[in-house]
């Protein structure tokens, strides 16, 4: 079972985020306090853990919230999911909407290492219901069902 490391927020967009602990996130909306958060398809955005411990290996310095994830977390490989998944976290579920996105190139970690794994490695998602997550909570992954199987 997965769990997460960190729960990230921001006060503005294009800045990296500080890891808070805990925090609200509301249904259609996002984590509460964070800029990210709106009516848009990237309310929330997630990292595995084991790709930020792969990148530190090759000499970046970077702590949670570093590539402006709102959530890492252990034991998911979030890139080989399907657009569509649900993550749920205690009474939160998120739908996952989006895998990577382009960089900025002016970050800080692509200055300093000429890459960057949030295009390629981050997935976004839309809060389908509310409630409050923190670190140390255990996340679970359900698949989308496929059409095929529903529509033979």
């Amino acid at each position: 079972m997965a769990k997460v490391i960190a729960v990230c927020i921001s006060e503005k967009r294009g800045t990296q985020k500080k890891n808070i602990g805990k925090a609200k996130f509301i249904q259609n909306y996002g984590i509460e306090n964070d800029a990210h958060a709106g009516d848009w398809h990237r309310q929330v955005s997630l990292l595995s853990y084991d790709k930020i411990l792969a990148f530190k290996e090759r000499g970046a310095e970077v702590e949670d919230g570093s590539f402006g994830e709102n959530l890492v977390v252990e034991g998911i490989d979030f890139r080989s999911l399907p657009v569509g998944t649900l993550l749920t976290c205690g009474d939160v579920k998120l739908k996952m909407t989006q895998i990577g996105k382009e960089c900025h190139h002016g970050c800080l970690i692509f200055q300093k290492m000429g890459e960057c794994i949030m295009p390629t490695e981050g997935v976004f998602a839309v809060v389908e219901q509310g409630g409050y997550i923190q670190a140390g909570d255990t996340m679970e992954v359900h698949l989308p069902v496929s059409e095929e199987l529903l529509n033979p």
